[in-house]
């Protein structure tokens, strides 16, 4: 699991998890950011994802190179003057 630099690092690392309605929750205490999964796994790999969005890890914008593999060619991949769907707004 993730550690935290952040405010809580006497909780370096920590991890807290329980049960609720059914759910597991699982707390990065360092961070605060808190998930939840059907199974303690489930919650646990949600927790990894969401501290590694909170910190920046992952989400940011494909490389030229990473668009190419995937068939898409940078030069046409761009909006132009329309606006995003409104689910991106």
């Amino acid at each position: 699991m993730a550690s935290s630099t952040e405010d809580g690092a006497d909780h370096e690392g920590e991890i807290r998890l329980w049960r609720e309605e059914g759910w597991w929750i699982a707390r990065e205490v360092g961070t605060g950011v808190t998930t939840q999964g059907e199974s303690r796994s489930e919650a646990l790999e949600n927790l990894d994802e969401a501290v590694a969005l909170h910190r920046g890890e992952i989400g940011r914008e494909p490389t030229d190179e990473e668009l190419r593999e995937l068939g898409i060619d940078p030069e046409e991949n761009a909006t132009g003057n329309e606006n995003p769907p409104d689910v991106l707004e």
